[in-house]
């Protein structure tokens, strides 16, 4: 395959801020028809791309277009069909995060994508920002992670539930969080949590503790209750420490010597632009260069399932 022919259902904000833009920089990514259901974002941004195939009705483009894959960037409670149709037609599929609404529709669509052959992607962008992968190398090279600290803080006070309530707050936004303790870590195999509504009718305060496959230790902090936005990360083996916080930079100690190794973020990416360093250009040619091979990506439907399962068990294991 020279080039991954793309359907892109949704000109929204993501779409147009990190993931069409990124797109545009891949030569072997063709953007052949864009989908979406307001006329002048889809008139703007299919000016703005030189997109010349133009849709309101995503099953229609489905129809008509000779397409390898489709991206799909839409609110999560709106997702399932259009996920669902491009993999029964054969079509791969790109997604934003979170991965549908519920483990369940996760779980529905990981196996439907087995089913049908196609490669699948969510977009938990973390995973791909320079100074994440940095600092995971860097410990990882001394032996496995003993300890890891994945937090996610927001000041939501006062705000009412994510799309009125059709998703929650871990499933839809803290799951970066969720997320990236397996990416640390691995697979987890036991669950403590303490889950809280604080002056909210929905969950907005999690704290878990939950341990590896191989014995090493996670913990999650995630709270939209506090005083400001901060998303940092901690990865621990033998005598080395990485303090990751992908807006800033990191700092990694080894063997009690005194001097950290400083490394900032845009450094990493040898990029001061954001969807450079905080992943989402090397989420997308990651995908791109997987359709071109026939690879499953990184963070496919059946890894993405494993997160929102942990989501589910954080709840369910709540004192």
């Amino acid at each position: 395959m020279e080039r991954v022919r793309l359907g892109l259902i949704g000109a929204g904000g993501m779409a147009n801020g990190v993931h069409y833009p990124s797109l545009a920089e891949i030569p072997d990514a063709e953007m052949v028809a864009l989908c979406d259901l307001d006329p002048q974002r889809l008139t703007a941004t299919a000016d703005r791309f030189g997109i010349k195939r133009r849709y309101a009705s995503y099953r229609e483009m489905l129809g008509n277009e000779e397409l390898d894959a489709v991206y799909v960037l839409m609110p999560p409670y709106q997702l399932f069909d259009p996920v669902m149709d491009a993999i029964e037609r054969k079509k791969h599929v790109y997604i934003e995060k979170p991965f549908g609404v519920t483990a369940d529709q996760a779980r529905q669509m990981a196996a439907a994508a087995e089913r049908h052959g196609v490669l699948t992607m969510v977009a938990f962008n973390r995973r791909y920002a320079p100074i994440i992968v940095k600092a995971k190398e860097l410990v990882s090279a001394r032996g496995p992670m003993i300890q890891c600290v994945s937090t996610f803080y927001k000041n939501y006070l006062g705000q009412p539930p994510y799309y009125r309530g059709a998703i929650d707050v871990l499933a839809c936004d803290a799951i970066h969080a969720v997320d990236m303790l397996r990416f640390m870590g691995g697979e987890v195999v036991e669950v403590a949590s303490d889950v809280q509504s604080r002056k909210a009718t929905y969950a907005n305060m999690f704290n878990a503790l939950v341990r590896f496959e191989d014995d090493g230790v996670g913990v999650l902090l995630a709270n939209w209750n506090v005083g400001a936005r901060r998303h940092t990360f901690e990865m621990h083996a033998e005598g080395i420490s990485a303090y990751c916080n992908p807006d800033v930079g990191m700092e990694v100690y080894a063997d009690n010597k005194g001097e950290s190794q400083v490394i900032t973020t845009q450094a990493a990416a040898r990029s001061d632009e954001f969807r450079a360093y905080y992943g989402f250009a090397a989420e997308n040619r990651h995908f791109i260069e997987c359709v071109k091979r026939g690879a499953k990506p990184q963070t496919h439907f059946g890894d993405a399932q494993k997160s929102m399962e942990l989501a589910e068990a954080i709840y369910a294991a709540a004192w």
